[in-house]
């Protein structure tokens, strides 16, 4: 089986890397638009800022190229939000992937909760082959300060300051805005449960 992480200027690919290689997984990391291509599946991670992300992915045609995929792709963290419709970080109106139609908002001001959010929290709802085996109100780990709100392709919520989407599904595409990479045996199944996809 051919796994590849898609390489852009959003960090976070050796967590990503390493923790795929302990559930007995090797993969590359690439822009490579024909190894992407030929991936049979194909993980969207990283953290960082959305314009200057997409503005990467614009430049190298990634855009397009991940749109057109038709194999099982993952999007983690700031991978998920890059894939909704568009983004408010950085005050910028930021055009995203669109695959998932929800928006990216920052979290709202609230003096009881610290933003971002960093640490854990647990992910309810689950609705999606992603989460087989997986108990609700597992605690895995987070570190955002923008949410995607809750919509049709919610398959798993998250509270923090209010309701939002952890994960997300449409069609081929998946996406989780905690860290599976980070979130011990948990995460470890999580990503077990996309490579076996």
């Amino acid at each position: 089986m051919k796994v590849v992480i898609i390489k852009y200027n959003a960090g976070n690919v050796r967590s990503v890397l390493f923790a795929l290689e302990r559930i007995g997984v090797d993969a590359i990391v690439t822009d490579d638009h024909d190894e992407i291509r030929k991936a049979d599946k194909v993980i969207f991670p990283g953290v960082g800022e959305a314009s200057s992300a997409m503005k990467y992915l614009k430049e190298r045609g990634l855009d397009k190229l991940i749109l057109s995929l038709k194999q099982p792709v993952l999007g983690i963290c700031l991978g998920m939000q890059l894939m909704c419709s568009r983004s408010e970080e950085s005050n910028t109106n930021t055009e995203c992937l669109g695959i998932f139609e929800q928006e990216v908002k920052k979290f709202p001001d609230n003096q009881s909760f610290k933003v971002p959010q960093i640490g854990w929290n647990n992910i309810c709802g689950l609705k999606s082959g992603l989460f087989k085996d997986i108990p609700e109100n597992s605690y895995m780990y987070f570190v955002h300060g923008y949410y995607v709100g809750n919509g049709e392709g919610t398959i798993a919520k998250t509270n923090y300051i209010l309701d939002y989407s952890s994960a997300l599904n449409k069609d081929n595409f998946y996406a989780v805005q905690f860290h599976p990479e980070k979130s011990g045996e948990t995460g470890q199944k999580i990503l077990e449960n996309f490579i076996k996809m």
